[in-house]
Parts: structure tokens; sequence; C-alpha cells
């Protein structure tokens, strides 16, 4: 006769991940819904700036091409994949840059941050430093994340040292992950911060 299978007790359900559209404020940066009405203007102010796009998937050269990036990511909102924001300068009250939460996975409770551009006049700055940390805690404390992800080409060197400044874990590189408007491909450095980590990278 088999022994018994131990009684196995079951995980106790988490909640369902509820992902809406939400007001972020911070000390020196306002994370606002992303709504072209509101943010065009400040967006196209600073959003043609080639060295934004110097290692982006998409190239944006045009007012065209920017309406299209920013369609795109409103687009995805609807289907529940992303979640857009203009990045808004308190003291100034101008539109310091974009970012979106973005390959939002309920399930597995799990979202990336990018797509993200900050104005020149904003670079190096407070300003996306305070707005990974808007997002993070977002994703963590009212969502119940257990990870967040983020990704760069191999050759930005500079988005990846600002990556690891926050805390983030650096996984490795998937070679030829992507392929830009321009049909040409790159390899992609992958990051992460996982819920165990965010106390220590809240702290920073």
């Amino acid at each position: 006769m088999s022994p018994t299978p131990e009684a196995r007790t079951p995980a106790t359900p988490l909640p369902p991940m509820n992902v809406e559209p939400a007001m972020l404020e911070g000390t020196r940066v306002r994370m606002e819904p992303l709504a072209l009405a509101l943010h065009w203007d400040g967006l196209l102010a600073i959003g043609l700036d080639p060295d934004l796009w110097k290692y982006t998937l998409s190239i944006v050269q045009t007012p065209d091409d920017l309406k299209r990036y920013l369609d795109d990511a409103l687009g995805e909102q609807v289907r529940g994949v992303s979640l857009p924001f203009a990045t808004i300068d308190v003291a100034s009250g101008k539109v310091a840059g974009c970012t979106r939460f973005g390959n939002i996975d309920r399930r597995s409770r799990h979202v990336e941050i990018g797509w993200t551009f900050v104005g020149r006049p904003f670079i190096r700055s407070y300003v996306n430093t305070e707005a990974k940390y808007l997002m993070m805690r977002q994703a963590f404390e009212t969502w119940g994340c257990v990870r967040v992800e983020l990704k760069t080409g191999a050759q930005n060197k500079r988005s990846q040292e600002a990556m690891k400044r926050i805390g983030c874990i650096e996984e490795g590189t998937l070679r030829k992950r992507g392929i830009n408007d321009r049909g040409e491909v790159r390899d992609t450095v992958y990051f992460s911060v996982i819920d165990t980590e965010w106390p220590a990278v809240k702290s920073r």
C-alpha cells in the first residue's frame, strides 16, 4: 500500500491586480495619466530632440511621428497592456517627459517601466529618478507587483548606469532582441527590481 501523500495547504490567493490610471504625486515630480489634449504642446516642445531617440526602437523625427508614438501608447492603454504618463516638473509646471508602464501581466503580477524620454533641460536631474521612484512605489505598494522590469539597448550606457544607480539588478543581455524603425538590429540589456528588494531600493 502506497503512503498517503501529505495534505497540501492551498496558497491564499492574492487580490486582483487592479491597474487603473492614477495621478502619482511626488515632491518635485508629478506623473499625470497621458492625455494629448493636456500634454501635446509640452511633449512636442521637447520630444523631437534626436538624442532622445538615438538608442530606441521607435524613431521619432517629426510631429506626426511623435503623435503616432503617443497614440500607440494610448491604444495599448485601451487594450489593458500599458499605462502611459506625462512627467511634470512641479516647480515650473512644464512637461518634462513621458514614460509608461508596459507589458502589464496581471496574472504573474509584473510590469515593465520604460518607453521613457526626458527633455534636454531635465536630463541628469531629479526628474527621472523621482519618476522611477513614484512608478515603482505604485507597482509594489499599490498594485502588489512581485517584479518590475526595465530594459535598454546594449549601446545605451547612460541608461544602463542610471538603472544601476537606483538599485536595479542587471539580469543579462538578449542578443538581437529588437529591430528599430530603421531596420537596425539591437541587443537588449534587461534589469529588474523584485518585491523583496524594493525596501532597499526605496531607501536609496
